[in-house]
């Protein structure tokens, strides 16, 4: 605890004392669209129930180095992702204690667009075991130049699997490179040249290539393709559902390999919410037909089930009809005919105009 605290008043202390000379500092709209490369120190004073192999020493702390890319996003953001070697400090008789490593990738926020940030990320923190990490801290950055930098940072992060809390202080230098993303040209003015009167043109606001005075449709995209009026021509298409699932002999359970012919039918729904669809149960030609009359009803109620449970589609939209051995795929009195004929089906056709394109 007493590290930590030193650590943490040490990060404070530089940042005071940098704070009051920035004479570098570039503004925060030149850097939007840079990226920036760097190197960094970091100390990572570990959670006390970090136990090495042995399962009775325990991990102290971790001195390490890495690098780090960035990229600013806006005035007030970045992003960063960095890779740290970890040496690993144990305190106990164990023989030897495996060095460690932080992966990690952090959003970096500027509220003031200048120097200060708040930070927030995840990382893969290798100490003895790999864990997932998350981690929230600040940072100060100082400017030596217009594109590199000095940073002082603190974090404390928190691994899920076994609920440890780490500190960790971290101090670095990065150099931006590449082209703002806003470039200004200043030009010297021109005066204006002395032109010659020029014959109005018809106007085509949409470029359709019908003038307005022709144009019976004056806001057609510019992509579509028109007739003579500057109307869009459409022509006509179609789209098919046709969901086919398959049953074993007396059941009217929906076997998880049809889930996926469900679900593309599902899709279809929700994409023309305007339809509705017809399930047909169906049943082999074995057994009494009204048995089989009621089986096929509950199968065509499995698969209702299903589209409204599993994937929300509108039970209002959905009708079940047990039709049992009324439409036989085959009558053969074969083990073959009668798998095929234990089914449901739905079909249906949805006739659409679509624009046609330039």
């Amino acid at each position: 605890m007493r590290q930590q605290k030193t650590s943490i008043l040490l990060i404070s202390s530089l940042i005071c004392a940098f704070s009051v000379n920035a004479q570098e500092q570039p503004k925060a709209e030149d850097l939007v669209g840079k990226n920036y490369l760097g190197i960094h120190g970091m100390r990572i004073n570990t959670d006390d129930d970090r136990l090495t192999p042995n399962g009775v020493d325990f991990i102290k702390h971790a001195n390490g180095i890495g690098a780090e890319f960035g990229h600013r996003l806006s005035e007030y953001s970045e992003l960063r992702i960095s890779y740290t070697h970890l040496n690993l400090t144990r305190v106990g008789w164990a023989p030897e204690t495996p060095s460690g490593k932080n992966i990690a990738a952090n959003y970096l926020y500027f509220p003031n667009k200048q120097n200060f940030y708040v930070m927030g990320g995840a990382s893969a923190l290798d100490i003895i075991d790999t864990d997932m990490s998350v981690n929230v801290g600040a940072g100060y950055r100082h400017y030596i130049s217009d594109r590199s930098a000095i940073y002082f940072e603190g974090n404390g992060h928190y691994q899920f699997d076994d609920k440890y809390t780490d500190l960790s202080a971290q101090i670095g230098l990065i150099y931006f490179f590449g082209d703002t993303a806003k470039k200004i040209v200043r030009t010297a003015p021109v005066k204006p040249a002395e032109v010659a009167p020029v014959a109005v043109k018809p106007v085509d606001s949409d470029n359709d290539g019908v003038i307005d005075s022709k144009d019976q449709c004056k806001a057609t995209p510019a992509t579509d393709k028109v007739d003579s009026n500057g109307c869009t021509i459409f022509t006509e298409e179609n789209d098919a559902l046709h969901l086919h699932v398959k049953f074993d002999n007396s059941k009217a359970v929906v076997k998880a390999e049809y889930l996926d012919n469900i679900k593309a039918a599902a899709d279809f729904l929700k994409q023309y919410p305007h339809i509705s669809l017809t399930i047909k149960g169906h049943t082999s030609s074995t057994g009494p037909a009204a048995f089989n009359k009621k089986l096929s009803q509950q199968r065509a109620d499995a698969i209702v089930n299903v589209l409204v449970n599993d994937f929300g589609i509108k039970a209002s939209r959905l009708t079940a009809q047990g039709m049992g051995e009324e439409e036989l795929l085959s009558p053969a009195n074969t083990l073959q005919a009668h798998e095929a004929n234990r089914r449901i089906e739905a079909k249906v056709r949805v006739d659409k105009k679509v624009a046609v394109k330039r």
